[in-house]
């Protein structure tokens, strides 16, 4: 059986200003259910609320595992630095939209 679905890696931060990384193939459901549900992880039910840093897109589960497992083994430093730099709008690690579509995102 084939996973037809995107998968997403995503980091939220919590108000105890942590970072928590997982994946779905629903952001906005998954952050409402880290916010206000049992659904949401153990781990960010005590530092709520929280708030979508950032999220990458997958073609399948296997992948958005793997992304997750190697962001998280970086250091904090390493996940803001690359938070900060990740483009939401082209969906590149190094932003291109400049050269795609002739502006800069704010930054």
């Amino acid at each position: 059986m084939s996973d037809s679905k995107l998968w997403w890696m995503y980091v939220v931060r919590c108000s105890d200003d942590s970072l928590y990384t997982g994946i779905t193939t629903d952001v906005v459901r998954r952050v409402k259910e880290h916010n206000g549900s049992s659904k949401g992880a153990k781990y960010t039910r005590s530092r709520r609320p929280v708030s979508l840093e950032t999220s990458v897109m997958f073609a399948n589960r296997s992948q958005a595992l793997k992304a997750e497992y190697s962001f998280k083994s970086l250091s904090r430093d390493k996940k803001l630095a690359f938070i900060k730099s990740y483009c939401q709008v082209c969906r590149c690690a190094v932003c291109d939209c400049e050269k795609q579509f002739g502006f800069k995102p704010a930054q």
